[in-house]
């Protein structure tokens, strides 16, 4: 068992990379693969964490944190695994052609995800000065980057798992690798399920500024799939 695991996928006894390869397949891996992953999971089912005494604590921004940190790190990992093979491309086959448009549109995809969360507009609520703001006001801006940014995360989520395929393919990987991979996506997937029949996905508006009727973004319809509003 353990020598068919060590095999490449094609079942060749010989597994030739170039160090510019594996270092960009576990940048890929470690971004699109784990960190990016975990981080959307943060941000969809950790807004109230076990054990906070929702509505008396709000805005916890742990998953916040969590979200910006793994996402932006991952990002970063992306952009140097693409680095890395900048002008490798010569007499690519045709999965190796759709692997690496498909890799390119992930890393736009991410860094779009990024540019998007900066231009989210202001938050507003009762701890700021302001009081009005895009979230707390859930102002045309604000529902326009909901939508874009929650669809756009869960298809980039998606389709890396789809391009990492074809990279495992395209590199003839040692057939643990898949093995570890394919665990682990349903190991994310298995959680994802779990949370959700618990009710862990709560809408964002509500974890920051509680059910009072009298913030106006409670009178919206929450934008996404799934999202539920606890009552206290």
């Amino acid at each position: 068992m353990m020598e068919w695991l060590l095999l490449p996928l094609s079942g060749s006894s010989q597994h030739p990379i170039e160090p510019w390869a594996y270092w960009h397949a576990r940048c890929m891996v470690a971004g699109w693969g784990v960190l990016m992953p975990v981080g959307a999971l943060a941000a969809r089912y950790f807004k109230i964490t076990p054990g906070q005494r929702w509505p008396e604590q709000l805005d916890n921004k742990a998953w916040w944190h969590a979200h910006r940190g793994l996402q932006g790190v991952g990002v970063g990992l992306v952009s140097a695994g693409a680095w890395l093979v900048w002008g490798q491309g010569q007499g690519l086959s045709t999965p190796a052609q759709l692997h690496r448009w498909g890799g390119w549109a992930l890393v736009l995809l991410g860094w779009l995800q990024l540019v998007s969360g900066l231009r989210r507009g202001s938050k507003g609520g009762p701890t700021d000065v302001r009081l009005r703001g895009d979230h707390y006001d859930m102002t045309p801006r604000r529902v326009r980057f909901e939508r874009l940014h929650k669809g756009l995360g869960w298809l980039s989520v998606l389709a890396a798992a789809i391009v990492t395929a074809l990279g495992l393919q395209v590199a003839d990987a040692p057939r643990w690798m898949a093995v570890v991979l394919t665990a682990w996506w349903l190991l994310l997937a298995l959680l994802a399920w779990r949370w959700q029949q618990q009710g862990r996905c709560i809408d964002t508006y509500q974890a920051i500024w509680g059910p009072d009727p009298r913030h106006p973004g409670n009178r919206v319809r929450p934008i996404g799939w799934g999202i539920r509003r606890p009552q206290p």
